[in-house]
């Protein structure tokens, strides 16, 4: 919830330093996401009045302009605005200024004319786009309401930007704090100052409303409403549209800005109707009839089910209750009466409604928290008080009032003794009963280890003597509670060998330059489709979820694949040229009883220095590094997720533990990639099973080492690892290295065939090899490479 400090300054006297306050409020239980100081960029911008427009000498789109600031002063400034005329009351920065972004305002000439400042527009007074009207958007940003401001005061305090925002995190269970009256009332108990409720009273006309309501089903806990005549319809005062500006909402016009103002300073949703569009004079409050349809204020027509809860007349639906209003009831700009309504409508419904329809809106998240019932007499008489004041309407006598089950005060009985033993600490009685009163409890002491509590009405919350000790310890102070070592028979915990190893992959993944992603379990079916699986994949047999929240979510994964590429794509849709991810997680496979789990690791990269070698160099390096020894990277053609010949497999002991490569052109259209990707995927549990831990010690050498280099000619179909193989097997025991350094194709070499070069290193660990050693090795591996794969050595 956004909360803006100047307002917030109208209920409780903070005699703290923003921050220092934002810091205290997160210490007694009211979580502090963000402190924004608005305005502070801006500095030297002030207010003046247009005086002359005349048209640059020598530009087309330039106009001179004179305009008055503090003390008569006249200054020229040439601007290419379009939306000012003579009269205008608009924000200059004179020279000295500074705008946001460290901008300093200097003397100039603009096309030969001398400019002694800069009009501003909502961008350089740092007002949120979305909150300007539209005759200010596109150029400088005038100022209305003259009246209540002075030529040469700060714009910032003229508009109200000279304070901080507030974002607070309010939890499911603290409704009540979803006002800035809430917020006020924990500040003033974190300052342990008092609460500055506003005082609240209606004058009212002599004339007596004439209205009804019908009540006709048990969802509906409390209805008040009253009539107001004589409706002047207009835009609110500045300072009302700054703070719901401020607040996240945006302006419309008195009558509703006024709603939204009393939601947002109580807590209570209010609704406005059009008193023309109800006939009768009646409101009834009823469940929908099946498939009804009904248009909502945002322009879209809504099919309504049996268990929707309405408000309407006997012909007509008019407002979609504790959601949206009508655009049949809606306040319009020639509406003269007004019907303002505030309810309590049952929480459960109002969430399930919200939920259907997929429509959420302020007033339906705080129905379906749960709100205070005696707020809604409160807050419709604090919304006639408004209108009064502003004059835009006469309030008639009298308020409808439908509350035919007043709830009983909640009563709660705890042991102080109890909790100060929970807690560890020795809170007197009195300051535990000085803290309660604080939050508005009200405490009858019983006996010295019993005090009753009658819990305030907004404090929906308060069940039992554990949720009173959450409140003695948030007040006390969490930072005031000693700490203490466990008793009894605990023990430390530590992680399992399985948990060390995947530490250490991601910590290797890391390394090689991944970042690593978090992905839901719960997909959509279609994700092994868009990956070209074969129809007959065991990846195609899911564990499906019984209560879905949607397609999206039906299943649950078989593959990680489908998962990182919706990551990569999200990536490439906002322009990321280059991207590097990888994820370990579990895939699902059904069996009898719960499905089987398996932990897999995936790796998604794209950029214009990644291929093929690049996937393999990282995937070698992290099974190296976690300990797997004794792996093949072979050939994979049948694969239909990756680029047939762009492919291989992870293979240990003649099992495949995994796959990687460049995807086939089909699964990047169908993810919207525009270029080349590469995927590994591997089996993380077979990996984990057949990693070797113990480090093996190898003396340093005592003889010398020699090598040869070969260049072959094979055909292209030769694999190196066909060649690599065969060089081991042959190599006797004093191989100790071959390493591959040249692959080449060109007008030397016959066509469809490729020169591949190795540099092979021998070395004896008994004796000093001779050259004949090394030849009688050497030969026989050149003559079953020459043998089995027709491999020629390369003459030039």
């Amino acid at each position: 919830m956004l909360v803006p400090v100047k307002w917030l300054r109208d209920y409780v006297n903070i005699d703290k330093e923003t921050q220092e306050f934002a810091d205290m409020m997160t210490m007694t239980g009211s979580k502090v996401e963000a402190v924004e100081f608005y305005g502070k960029e801006t500095n030297g911008v002030e207010v003046c009045k247009i005086l002359e427009i005349e048209q640059h000498p020598d530009a087309d789109r330039l106009k001179v302009t004179k305009v008055e600031v503090a003390n008569g002063e006249v200054l020229q400034i040439v601007t290419n605005a379009t939306n000012i005329k003579v009269g205008d009351y608009v924000p200059v920065a004179r020279i000295g200024a500074v705008l946001p972004g460290d901008f300093k305002i200097k003397k100039g000439k603009l096309r030969g004319v001398l400019s002694e400042g800069m009009f501003c527009g909502a961008e350089e007074l740092t007002i949120p786009a979305q909150y300007v009207e539209d005759h200010k958007k596109d150029g400088i940003y005038i100022l209305d309401h003259q009246d209540s401001f002075e030529l040469g005061m700060d714009v910032r305090d003229v508009l109200g930007i000279n304070d901080a925002l507030i974002e607070f995190e309010i939890t499911s269970n603290r409704p009540d704090c979803r006002s800035i009256i809430g917020i006020a009332r924990e500040a003033a108990v974190t300052l342990g100052t008092e609460l500055k409720f506003p005082e609240i009273k209606v004058n009212g006309s002599d004339e007596e409303m004439q209205f009804e309501i019908d009540i006709q089903t048990d969802l509906c806990k409390r209805y008040c409403g009253k009539v107001v005549k004589d409706v002047k319809v207009g835009p609110s005062p500045y300072w009302m549209q700054r703070r719901l500006i401020e607040a996240g909402m945006r302006p419309i016009n008195n009558i509703v800005d006024i709603t939204n103002y009393v939601m947002l300073e109580l807590g209570q949703p209010l609704h406005a109707f059009d008193l023309d569009d109800i006939k009768y004079n009646k409101m009834i409050v009823k469940l929908a009839q099946e498939g009804e349809k009904f248009t909502t204020l945002d322009g879209v027509e809504r099919t309504l089910t049996s268990d929707m809860l309405v408000i309407g007349n006997e012909d007509k639906t008019l407002d979609l209750a504790g959601i949206m209003g009508g655009e049949n009831s809606e306040i319009k700009n020639e509406t003269v009466s007004i019907f303002l309504e505030g309810a309590s409508f049952a929480k459960e419904n109002i969430r399930a409604t919200s939920k259907k329809l997929g429509l959420r809106t302020e007033a339906s998240s705080r129905f379906e928290k749960g709100i205070d019932v005696n707020l809604t007499e409160m807050a419709v008489n604090r919304a006639c008080q408004l209108i009064e004041e502003l004059g835009c309407g006469t309030v008639l006598n009298g308020m409808l009032d439908y509350y035919p089950n007043k709830e009983e005060v909640q009563k709660v009985t705890v042991n102080p003794q109890r909790i100060n033993k929970l807690l560890g600490v020795n809170v007197s009685m009195d300051q535990f009963i000085n803290i309660l009163e604080r939050l508005e409890f009200k405490c009858n002491l019983i006996s010295s280890d019993k005090l009753e509590l009658e819990v305030p009405s907004f404090r929906l919350d308060i069940a039992e003597d554990a949720d009173i000790l959450e409140e003695i310890a948030r007040i006390y102070g969490y930072e005031n509670i000693p700490a203490a070592d466990l008793e009894g028979n605990a023990t430390a915990g530590v992680k399992t060998e399985k948990q060390k190893f995947m530490d250490k992959v991601k910590e290797n993944s890391i390394a090689c330059g991944l970042n690593e992603i978090l992905t839901y379990s719960f997909v959509s079916p279609r994700g092994v489709d868009k990956i070209n699986l074969p129809e007959n994949d065991e990846k195609r047999n899911f564990v499906k979820i019984m209560n879905p929240l949607g397609e999206e979510t039906s299943v649950m994964r078989t593959t990680l694949i489908p998962n990182m590429l919706d990551v990569l794509a999200t990536n490439v849709s906002h322009k990321v040229e280059e991207a590097y991810a990888f994820e370990c997680g579990n895939t699902f496979t059904p069996q009898n009883g719960l499905p089987v789990e398996t932990k897999q690791y995936c790796i998604g990269m794209y950029g214009k220095e990644v291929d093929f070698f690049s996937l393999k160099g990282m995937v070698e390096t992290i099974l190296n590094n976690v300990g797997l020894k004794g792996y093949e990277i072979e050939p994979e053609t049948t694969n239909s997720t990756f680029h047939p010949g762009r492919c291989a497999k992870v293979v240990y002991n003649n099992i495949c533990v995994g796959t990687f490569g460049e995807l086939h052109p089909d699964v990047i259209e169908n993810y919207n990639l525009g270029q080349r990707v590469y995927v590994a995927e591997i089996n993380a549990d077979l990996v984990f099973e057949n990693i070797t831990l113990v480090k093996r010690y190898s003396a340093l050498p005592k003889y010398p080492s020699t090598s040869r280099d070969i260049a072959l000619i094979v055909k292209d179909e030769v694999f190196v690892k066909q060649i690599e193989d065969i060089i081991k097997a042959n190599a006797s025991d004093i191989l100790e290295s071959y390493k591959l350094f040249d692959v080449y194709k060109g007008s030397q070499i016959e066509e469809g065939h490729k020169s591949i070069a190795y540099s092979i290193t021998y070395r004896s660990a008994e004796k000093t090899l001779t050259d004949e050693d090394v030849a009688k090795v050497h030969d026989k591996i050149l003559s079953e490479l020459s043998e089995k794969l027709n491999a020629n050595l390369r003459s030039n």
